[in-house]
């Protein structure tokens, strides 16, 4: 278990000069980030959410704040709004410690994943992998030398797999077309501007009125990638 120290108080007994050390222990400070690939309700991050907060709990953090994100694991990092807004909470608020479910949650790739690993790390920012069972740091506080090993292995296996899956869609995708089929939206299936200002007119509104991207998906219950993409089209 992770602990730190908020006073030192040193005391004078007599002119041996004998030092009287008080350490009072504060708990540290925590953040959860959960995120799932779908938008719908076939997937929810509350499963994440509350294995992540019962250890926690188990370890005395202090869980500061909760982000939750509905985006492909397909999805480059900086299209990633809710990641890219967690990681400046934590770094900025001085967080001790990122919870995490899996690796996967931090990356779609080894790169991407190691570019975070490694402004954590300059950042003295713990990350902790609840599946993998492994942090950035140890106990000690010393870095954790297998981690990048672990995720540089990790990561070559989960791209070979998402190759694999890429093969089988492509030649499924051919033998339809070879069988006639037609690939695309059906005709009329695009969203007109007007029928977008209607569907999401509460969303519009929000971001007109100064609200962020997560606040706005939060408040209105729509997703991130999707009011961001709103608010791109609207010049909001």
């Amino acid at each position: 278990m992770y602990s730190k120290y908020s006073l030192i108080y040193l005391r004078t007994i007599d002119e041996n000069t004998i030092f009287v050390v008080y350490l009072i222990s504060k708990n540290m400070r925590a953040v959860i980030y959960a995120r799932v690939s779908s938008i719908n309700d076939r997937q929810s991050t509350d499963r994440q959410v509350v294995d992540l907060q019962k250890y926690a709990e188990q370890n005395n953090y202090e869980v500061a704040q909760v982000f939750e994100e509905h985006i492909s694991g397909a999805k480059r990092n900086e299209d990633r709004l809710i990641l890219c807004e967690c990681l400046e909470y934590c770094i900025s608020n001085k967080i001790d410690i990122l919870l995490i479910s899996e690796l996967s949650r931090l990356g779609r790739n080894v790169d991407e994943v190691l570019a975070n690993v490694k402004r954590c790390k300059d950042n003295t920012l713990n990350i902790y992998f609840q599946k993998e069972n492994l942090s950035i740091f140890q106990t000690d506080g010393t870095k954790n030398p297998f981690l990048n090993i672990f995720i540089s292995v990790l990561g070559t296996c989960a791209e070979m797999e998402r190759d694999n899956i890429k093969f089988r869609l492509n030649s499924g995708r051919q033998q339809y077309i070879a069988k006639g089929g037609r690939l695309g939206r059906k005709m009329g299936s695009v969203k007109s501007a007007d029928k977008k200002k209607e569907e999401y007119k509460d969303v519009l509104k929000a971001l007109r009125q100064g609200l962020s991207v997560r606040q706005v998906a939060k408040l209105t219950d729509t997703s991130a990638s999707t009011v961001q993409r709103l608010k791109k089209e609207f010049k909001l």
